[in-house]
This record gives structure tokens, sequence and C-alpha cells, in this order.
């Protein structure tokens, strides 16, 4: 039996190995061309310090307090000479990934899909064979290179990885690089390549309700993650708050509808800007959070969405005076170029 760890380095770069039962983290990490930071091997330098951001683990009894305190046990952190998985483990690492001698990622595939979903958003997947070996965490993004210019894009993953297939959902800039390829040029079969999984923005263990933010294309990495949760499933209710600048705007709400039907706890709402909207909700994002969707601060809070909506609900929360037990956000601007 093995489980997948997942090393998230300081440098935003994700690498994904698999330990066997009963081998330490680091062991593992060797084994697989990974050079995480370690010394003495035996619990007592403390070298190998890590913080363990989900996933369960035996920490080992060998080390002394010196390497790991309990406190800093208690917290989560742990010493990877020590640690055994017991289940699939995500692991922060506190340098670079040059440091330990590892890159992100390159995949080869080709285009399987472009659907122009609105005016201002295009839905692109791409399949290969390479990719069935592409893991990453639901809510982080790749770097996809534009075809024919040198350049890439940063997206975020709107699925999961399916028998070789990932999708993504790409704001339509007038004149930018990648949407004048996918609106005039792409089609099924052309070459793409991507690089990566990166990122801090992804889904972690579920232990309290969330309420999950976005912003226009900001919704992919939260539907990759409500793919994760539909599989694994939550106690906790999880609710969506998806909010665009007009109508037009508005897509997939067939598919926060499926979720909706499939995971029990779930629900989501979607609000429109405009004034000149004819959706039923107008406004912010901001103006449809309840108190109920904060539940006094016992909650996890992700928002993913363009600077000036992460600085408002950030403001918005402050002024409630609620203070979520993490709040977890990704900004993001669209090249115009």
């Amino acid at each position: 039996m093995t489980h997948s760890i997942a090393f998230n380095f300081e440098d935003g770069v994700t690498r994904f190995i698999d330990a066997n039962a009963g081998e330490t983290v680091a062991d593992a990490a060797y084994r697989q061309g990974i050079n995480i930071p370690l010394d003495c091997r035996d619990g007592a330098c403390g070298t190998c310090k890590c913080f363990a951001e989900a996933g369960r683990y035996d920490l080992g009894e060998e080390y002394i307090e010196d390497a790991l305190s309990a406190d800093e046990a208690e917290q989560g952190f742990v010493l990877t000479c020590q640690m055994r998985a017991q289940s699939d483990c995500v692991v922060r690492v506190p340098v670079s990934s040059d440091v330990c001698r590892t890159q992100q990622a390159s995949y080869d595939a080709t285009i399987s899909a472009v659907r122009q979903l609105s005016d201002s958003t295009i839905a692109l997947s791409i399949k290969g064979e390479a990719l069935n070996k592409l893991a990453f965490l639901p809510g982080q993004y790749v770097n996809i290179g534009i075809p024919g210019s040198g350049q890439t894009r940063a997206y975020s993953f709107s699925s999961l990885q399916r028998d070789g297939e990932v999708s993504f959902l790409i704001r339509n800039v007038p004149g930018g690089l990648m949407s004048s390829f996918l609106t005039g040029m792409a089609k099924a079969g052309d070459s793409m390549s991507l690089a990566g999984p990166l990122g801090s923005f992804y889904l972690r263990d579920i232990r309290r309700p969330l309420l999950l933010l976005a912003g226009g294309t900001g919704l992919a990495p939260f539907t990759a993650m409500l793919e994760k949760i539909a599989e694994q499933g939550s106690e906790h209710p999880l609710h969506l708050i998806y909010g665009v600048t007009h109508d037009f705007d508005l897509v997939e709400l067939d598919r926060l509808e499926a979720f909706a039907a499939r995971i029990p706890n779930f629900s989501y709402s979607a609000c429109v800007a405009s004034p000149d909207s004819r959706h039923p909700l107008k406004g912010y994002v901001t103006q449809h959070i309840e108190p109920k969707h904060l539940n006094d601060g016992d909650v996890d809070v992700y928002l993913c969405g363009p600077p000036p909506m992460v600085e408002g609900v950030s403001k918005y929360i402050g002024e409630q005076g609620i203070k979520p037990a993490n709040f977890y956000y990704e900004k993001f601007a669209a090249s115009a170029a």
C-alpha cells in the first residue's frame, strides 16, 4: 500500500511522490530524487522540519524535544525523517524547489476541445497520455504555453485529471495572446504544453464549514475543488457565492446545479454587479454573505478573484468583527498581451 505525498515548496512548485507503508517521508523523497533538507536522519537536528497541511501520519517517537517541540507537533510541524504517512498528505517544505534539486514538471498534450461559453469566457480541455501522470491539488494552477509565441499564461484547473484530460476556464481578453489563439486559430489536435502544478491555493482537509467566493473565471479552482468534494463527501456545510460583472459573464451554472444535487451539504448563489442586470441577485459577493456563512468565525474562507474583490472581501469580513479560522485567497489579473 502506498500514499501520495504532495511537497509544496516556498517558490510555489508542487511535486508528488509515493511513500510505501512504513517508509519515512524523507526516505521516500530521496528514493524518488527529491532532496528535501536532511542531515541526521535520527530526529535530533531538526533540519528536515516541515509543516503537514493535510493528511494522517505517525510522527514517530525517536526524535528529541530540541528538534521538534510538543507545541510544534500539536500545530502540525513534522520531522520528515520520522514521519510515516497513514493517508495521502500535503507537506509544506520551507525552501525552494531548486534547493531540493527538483523543478516543476512539464507535459506535452493536445487540445481536445475549445468552447466559447460566453463573450467573456472560454473553456479549454487538453488531453494526452503524458497527463495521466499529472497530479495536482484541486485549486492549483499550471502554466500553459501559447503556441508560436514562446510565452506562457497561468490558469487554474477547472476539473480534476481524468483519463489524461484536464480543463480550464479562461477569460477572453480582447487582443490577448492566449485569447487570440483560442478564438482565432485553436482546434482539436493542436499541440500545447503545460508546466506545473503551482500555487498554495488549494483545498485543505475539511474540518469546519466552508465559504467559497469566486469572481469571474475565479470560479475555475472551485469547480475542481467541488469535483473532489463530490468524490470524498463532507459532513460540513459548504456555500459558494459566485459574482460576475455582467449577465453574459455567468457560466457553468448547470455544473453548479449538478454539484448541488450530488453534494448534500452544498449550496450556491450567483450575483451580477451591473445595475442593468436582469439576474435575480444583484451587487457584489459581499452583499450576499450572510451571518450563517461566517459561522461566528468557525469557517474556512476560500476566495479567488481579481485584486479589488480580494481586498473588498477582506475589508468586509474585518468590518463584521469576524476572524475566520482560515482565509485562503488567490488574486489574479488578466494579461493584456
